[in-house]
């Protein structure tokens, strides 16, 4: 009979290999708990470990278990190591179950945060990662050289279809790019969702040969699964080139599914992440933004909303980090746009791509369709504040020069932002 003490995922001596997945952890220990005996807990409750001796020959075993080989108590910070073969390639609701699961709500800590994760090649191996990444920027749009400029039609949902693609009709020829569906907005009565994509990107092929820029749309398939590939397959059939998911509330085996699909169906896939702050938006316990946007890169997403830097209505978070993150190398995976979104407006444009740089979709919702002379006009005042800021220019001073639209907005907003 072989025991699996609590001891046995401790080593911290432990130089993790080149297989393993680095997970960082921030936990506070519960009450009249060392922080040893709470990080070799976290180890072990996701792996291996169980809190009973077993009648089980060590012969009979598969060495899976974690180890908690860091340990910062300053930071709160915990280092566990896990080996590649204590998880199903290409499973990423296996991954998560394992370092995001049972541990969030051990008794052996008052709180845990999945803080970030180290991902060996042969983890990211087994999955597909983004179709386009950054290429989506010019193969799919005319937009090498500056921002992707994005608009949902105001207000969100309760605008009938003949209201939202009049509203796209000006956003398009105002200069934005991309259309996009919000995240409750999918196959409602008031605007039925094949209705409305036909009608829209029928409108969008209108608005490319008048202005002589691709126009398109980010259209929101979220559904139970088989219906998300359907409602993909008529995006296609309809000329669209782009999906959106809500890949927190579909779930991360649904996404990775439509990835799949949209590779036969050479569409990209927009991600909203909606409810991502019932995991991230405590600093002390869930899962960061940061955890969230690395699986849905692997996953296989073209852009993901990660974020403003603080220039706009959400909660600040480390927008530049996880930028760099979804741009940075990850054994040859595509990349992934980050997309800003939530209370911009022209006034805020010149900050936020200092911040952020240009490879970026902006959307802008209220900022856009709150202008004073209407949609046409407020997107407008978004290009133009591109145009200003990607020329060194102050926006006062490209307002002044004959830039209305820019300067209407301007006059309504100045550079605050919303709350």
């Amino acid at each position: 009979m072989t025991g699996i003490e609590y001891d046995d995922f401790l080593d911290l001596d432990y130089a993790p290999t080149d297989t393993d997945l680095l997970c960082e952890f921030t936990i506070a220990p519960a009450e009249g708990m060392s922080w040893e005996a709470a990080a070799s807990r976290v180890a072990s409750e996701s792996s291996n470990g169980t809190w009973a001796a077993l009648h089980v020959e060590a012969s009979e075993l598969t060495d899976l278990s974690a180890v908690a080989y860091d340990i910062d108590e300053s930071t709160g910070t915990v280092m566990v190591a896990y080996p590649a073969d204590l998880f199903e390639m290409g499973s990423m609701p296996q991954i998560l179950s394992c370092i995001a699961g049972n541990i969030m709500g051990m008794k052996a800590v008052d709180s845990i945060r999945l803080a970030d994760c180290e991902w060996p090649r042969q983890l990211v191996e087994g999955f597909h990662g983004p179709q386009f990444g950054s290429a989506v920027m010019t193969e799919k749009l005319d937009a090498d050289d500056r921002p992707v400029l994005v608009t949902v039609p105001k207000p969100k949902v309760g605008l009938s279809t003949d209201a939202h693609v009049d509203i796209a009709e000006q956003a398009w020829r105002g200069g934005v790019d991309l259309l996009k569906d919000d995240e409750n907005l999918t196959d409602q009565p008031f605007n039925p969702f094949e209705e409305r994509v036909e009608r829209s990107l029928a409108k969008a092929r209108e608005l490319t040969e008048e202005t002589g820029e691709t126009k398109d749309y980010l259209v929101n398939i979220t559904a139970e699964t088989d219906e998300m590939i359907r409602r993909a397959e008529f995006v296609a059939e309809q000329g669209g080139g782009f999906v959106m998911v809500d890949v927190v509330t579909a779930g991360w085996a649904s996404v990775q599914t439509v990835r799949e699909h949209c590779e036969d169906l050479g569409l990209a896939i927009h991600a909203h992440r909606a409810m991502h702050a019932a995991f991230d938006r405590m600093e002390h316990h869930g899962v960061s933004m940061r955890v969230i946007a690395q699986v849905s890169r692997l996953c296989g997403v073209d852009h993901i909303h990660t974020g403003t830097a603080g220039l706009g209505k959400l909660a600040n978070e480390d927008t530049p980090g996880i930028n760099a993150w979804l741009k940075s190398d990850l054994y040859g995976m595509n990349d992934v746009v980050p997309c800003a979104s939530g209370g911009l407006h022209p006034g805020v444009v010149d900050a936020l791509l200092d911040a952020l740089g240009p490879e970026i979709l902006i959307q802008a919702g209220g900022g856009i369709h709150g202008h004073p002379g209407g949609t046409e006009a407020g997107s407008r005042a978004l290009r133009q504040a591109v145009e200003a800021s990607q020329q060194g220019v102050s926006l006062a001073e490209y307002a002044a020069d004959g830039h209305d639209e820019l300067q209407t907005a301007l006059d309504k907003w100045g550079s605050e932002t919303p709350r």
